[in-house]
């Protein structure tokens, strides 16, 4: 095995241990992926995939940091002055439910125990919603806030409802109309 102070290799055997790992994944619970499963599905030796990662840690964490990228970069907030406000707050946050769901749900719940707790995240995803907020504010949308506290608010929510959803494994259809029910509440209190 390598130790911390070998240079570890990054290729493409790299690229196909992670691949392997994102795939059993699907089958199983991330917790229960361990390096004997990736050697035996990939046919590899130990040698093999300690050259490359310290542990299966590292591999579900480059997973994990891939699918929150995937879920940001899914969201570019561009609101289309002639539409209703609301509602494209709704296909949002909507849009995350289903990427969530795309990240696969088995490992989104990984996601959600090891990203969505960070200060990194809560920082990413506060911003982005005291952005909308803001915006809102100044076209008139919703009435004055403490951005502060509701975008934790809504962050709180939005976390809440997906990591419910996943962990009990809505169907993603129920579970986006539960969403669009819940949601609209919350937007409902922010409507001048």
């Amino acid at each position: 095995m390598a130790n911390a102070c070998d240079k570890l290799i990054y290729d493409e055997m790299s690229e196909q241990i992670i691949e392997a790992t994102e795939k059993l994944t699907l089958s199983e619970n991330a917790h229960n992926i361990n390096v004997r499963k990736i050697l035996k599905y990939l046919g590899i030796t130990n040698r093999v995939f300690y050259n490359r990662f310290h542990n299966i840690d590292e591999v579900l964490a480059i997973i994990s940091e891939r699918s929150v990228l995937r879920v940001r970069e899914g969201l570019k907030f561009h609101f289309d002055e002639k539409r209703d406000f609301f509602e494209q707050i709704l296909e949002e946050v909507e849009k995350t439910l289903i990427i969530s769901y795309e990240t696969r749900m088995n490992f989104a719940h990984y996601v959600f125990e090891n990203d969505s707790v960070t200060d990194r995240n809560y920082k990413w995803w506060v911003d982005e919603i005291k952005k909308i907020l803001d915006y809102a504010i100044d076209k008139g949308h919703i009435k004055k806030v403490d951005t502060d506290m509701t975008s934790y608010a809504i962050w709180c929510f939005i976390r809440g409802f997906n990591a419910d959803a996943i962990g009990r494994k809505l169907p993603l259809d129920e579970a986006i109309k539960r969403y669009r029910y819940g949601f609209k509440f919350i937007l409902d209190g922010l409507k001048k």
